[in-house]
């Protein structure tokens, strides 16, 4: 198996309505790095999993509804608690999304994605799955 990983942030506002969160009950801001993970079984006739450049775009596309948002208002999201991991998601059903659609011009290569996101220097969480 193969990967190529790219790197991109965002910025968000949100709260976590219950006790179990403690002080991040309360509305606060969290910059987060994101990871996104492209696996593929081998390379192509180019020797590349992905393009870079394409992963980057891809990601940061995905990324784009979220960036500056007060997720406590993002309708698709009422009712839900806007954890890292819950994000994780979120993110990877949008990035794999975007592959099916052809954004990264694999021609279906693509098997596995990952993303991680990094919401302190000692604290992260990930979603990973076949796609």
């Amino acid at each position: 198996m193969f990967a190529v990983e790219v790197r991109d942030h965002i910025m968000i506002a949100h709260s976590l309505p219950a006790a179990v969160f403690g002080p991040a009950q309360g509305m606060h801001g969290a910059t987060f790095t994101v990871d996104a993970a492209f696996f593929t079984e081998d390379l192509d006739a180019h020797g590349l999993v992905v393009d870079i450049g394409l992963a980057t775009e891809a990601l940061a596309a995905a990324l784009e509804p979220l960036r500056y948002r007060n997720l406590d208002e993002v309708p698709e999201f009422a009712g839900k608690f806007t954890t890292t991991e819950f994000l994780c998601r979120h993110i990877l059903d949008a990035l794999a999304a975007r592959i099916a659609s052809g954004a990264l011009n694999d021609a279906g290569r693509i098997r596995r994605l990952r993303i991680k996101l990094h919401e302190s220097h000692v604290a992260r969480a990930w979603n990973e799955r076949e796609i």
